[in-house]
Order: structure tokens, then C-alpha cells, then sequence
């Protein structure tokens, strides 16, 4: 067990780190992901984004432990609403949430929801507009989630405009807060403020497709699906039939359609990073290797239509350190990011894309 394991899995020694190290030591317990991508941002972003990845984190733990009932859930997520914005009962409020967790919740969850009450303090040290950009995406995302939680999902979500408000809620909303936060960053990226925030839904969306299109089968052993049975409907199979020995001609032409509209907000996504100034290397880094991820997962999904499990189409070690190389390449010019993501996603090309998910608020 590595330094970061231990130290993961033992709260009370985290209670004693300096905020940024906490931060830091959280992020790599809970995503590697994200502790990879986030410390590429500036100084003035790194703080707040790290945090409300946490915040978000904290969220999907509430939403995720299966020893709760959803009273219990959206009693938390309110709760959580609150103590967010004000910075109030964090102690009484990670008291009573962390005793409930089952061992299904990782160690590193386990550890976040007992430093709760740390986390939030160092929410309040933002500037006001940051805070509120945290708190906004909190209390979207909690008050949205449940909805669909509460929902029987054996049989799929009912139309595509369900998955936009999915998606909104997990990952728009998310993408929202990032505008705002690189708005407030620089006076620079604030002068296309209203198109950025346009643009971060579907870019959150784009982000999100890939990750359910890619655990499909993993969430069908759940007894959970979150693809839309209209766009499976139109060719002809019922998602109430879904399993991995039945992927039939008909699923994958579904799912082929799901991929072009990934694949098309993942244009609109490079679009949102090429109204990010040319030198703000570390942002375009951050938002660039996500994307470029997410393109060549939907690619191996496309050329693996019949995979059966996640693991099947994760790109590997090499696809992420080739995606941060070429990035680093290319990342102050827009025609070379621009011809970057046309290269990865050879194989996945769909038309023009205008389409930005309307998501119904919460």
C-alpha cells in the first residue's frame, strides 16, 4: 500500500495536512482522473476546482451508497444544499452521513465524508462569485439527481431529452460551474461569457454520454440502464431486453446513433476550448485531455460495438500519456488542437453539429 493508500484510509492523519495537500491526497483517493487533469490549472483555479470536484464527489457518494433509502438520500442531498451555502452543521452533518456508509463505498468516500466538515471550510475561503459558482452547481446536481434516482431504471430512460437532463445534472451543471469559474479567472475568458455558458452544458454532456455509453454493461448488472428507448425504438429493440448476450444488430445501430451525438457534443466542447486565449496553456490542457479521452473511448466503442464489459473499451495507459503528449504539442494553436481532435476522431466524424441539450431544470 502506497503513501497516498494509507494515508487515504487513516482520516485523522488527513485532518493535520495543509489544505492543498489534502485536497490533493482526496482527489487521487477518490479520481485519478481528476488528480491527473485538475493540477494542470492556473494557481488561481486549481483551489476552487479541486473543491468542487470534492463537493460533487460528496453528492455522488450520498446518491451511490445503497444502504440508503431515497428518503434518506434526498434528506442528505438537502441537507447538503445547506450546509454548503452557509457553512453551517458541518460537523453534525458528517456525524451522522459517515456511520451510514456500507463497504461498498470506497475507503477513500469513507475518508471524504468524515472531512467534511475541512472541505467546506475551505469552500469559505473563495471569493463570493467562486462560492456561489460551487454552491449553484451543488445545489442543481442534488436537487436533480434524486429525481432520477427515484426512478425505475431496468427498462431505460424513456426519451433522449431525459438523458440531456441526466447528463445536465451530473455533468452540465458541473460544466457550468467551470465556466463561471474561468470567467471569473480572467477578464479575458469573461468576454465570451454567454457562449461559454452555453457551450459547457453540452460540454459536460459530451463527457457524460461517453462514460454511460462506455458502462453499459457494467450498470446493466446493476439493473440500471440510462440510455433512451426512443432512440432504440427507431430501430426496432426494447431496452426492457437488454443483457450482454443479446446485443443485437438492432442495440448497436442504437448505440451507433448515441455515439454521434457524444461525439457531436464533444465538437461543441472543442469549440468552448478554443474560445480559451491561446495562452492559457493550463486551462486548454485540462479541458483538452478530457475531451480527448472521452473521443478515443467513443472510438474504441465504435469499432467494439459488440463489447460486453467496461474494461473492453478503456483506453489505455499509453492512449493518455499519447493524448497529453500531443496536447502539450499543439495546445497554443487553435488550427493544430482543431486538426488534433479531427485525427482522434477518425473513424467517429459526424456532421455539422449545432444541437445544445435544453436540459429541464430541476
Amino acid at each position: 500500500m502506497n503513501t497516498t493508500e494509507n494515508l487515504i484510509s487513516d482520516p485523522e492523519s488527513l485532518r493535520t495536512l495543509p489544505d492543498s495537500e489534502l485536497q490533493s491526497v482526496l482527489l487521487e483517493g477518490v479520481s485519478r482522473t481528476f488528480a491527473l487533469t485538475i493540477p494542470q490549472l492556473p494557481e488561481g483555479l486549481y483551489a476552487p476546482v479541486a473543491n468542487a470536484y470534492l463537493l460533487c464527489r460528496i453528492v455522488d457518494t450520498i446518491e451511490d451508497e445503497v444502504s440508503l433509502t431515497p428518503e434518506q438520500k434526498k434528506t442528505f442531498c438537502t441537507q447538503f444544499i445547506e450546509v454548503v451555502k452557509t457553512g453551517n452543521n458541518t460537523e453534525v452533518f458528517a456525524r451522522e452521513l459517515a456511520p451510514l456508509l456500507s463497504e461498498q463505498t470506497i475507503p477513500a468516500e469513507h475518508s471524504l465524508i468524515q472531512l467534511i466538515p475541512r472541505v467546506i471550510t475551505i469552500t469559505h475561503t473563495f471569493e463570493n462569485e467562486q462560492k456561489d459558482a460551487l454552491a449553484c452547481c451543488v445545489e442543481t446536481m442534488a436537487k436533480g439527481m434524486p429525481i432520477f434516482q427515484a426512478q425505475d431504471l431496468h427498462q431505460g430512460l424513456a426519451t433522449l431529452q431525459d438523458m440531456d437532463d441526466y447528463c445536465y445534472y451530473v455533468a452540465g451543471c458541473v460544466g457550468e460551474m467551470l465556466a463561471k469559474l474561468f470567467c471569473h479567472y480572467s477578464p479575458e475568458i469573461a468576454q465570451h461569457h454567454k457562449q461559454l455558458l452555453e457551450l459547457s452544458v453540452s460540454f459536460g454532456q459530451g463527457l457524460q454520454m461517453t462514460n454511460i455509453l462506455k458502462d453499459i454493461w457494467d450498470d446493466a448488472g446493476r439493473g440500471v440502464c440510462w440510455l433512451p428507448q426512443d432512440i432504440f425504438t427507431e430501430t426496432g429493440f426494447e431496452l426492457k431486453n437488454l443483457n450482454s448476450h443479446n446485443s443485437t444488430p438492432e442495440f448497436q445501430l442504437g448505440l451507433e446513433h448515441l455515439i454521434s451525438i457524444a461525439h457531436g457534443h464533444l465538437k461543441n466542447a472543442l469549440t468552448y476550448i478554443l474560445l480559451i486565449p491561446s495562452h492559457e496553456t493550463g486551462i486548454r490542457n485540462f479541458c483538452f485531455w478530457a475531451v480527448g479521452m472521452a473521443v478515443l473511448t467513443l472510438k474504441k466503442i465504435k469499432k467494439q460495438l459488440g463489447f460486453t464489459a467496461s474494461n473492453q473499451v478503456k483506453i489505455s495507459r499509453n492512449n493518455v500519456k499519447a493524448t497529453i503528449f500531443a496536447t502539450r504539442l499543439t495546445v497554443k494553436s487553435n488550427k493544430l488542437l482543431s486538426l488534433l481532435f479531427n485525427f482522434m476522431s477518425r473513424g467517429i466524424d459526424t456532421p455539422d453539429w449545432h444541437y445544445l441539450p435544453q436540459p429541464t431544470k430541476a
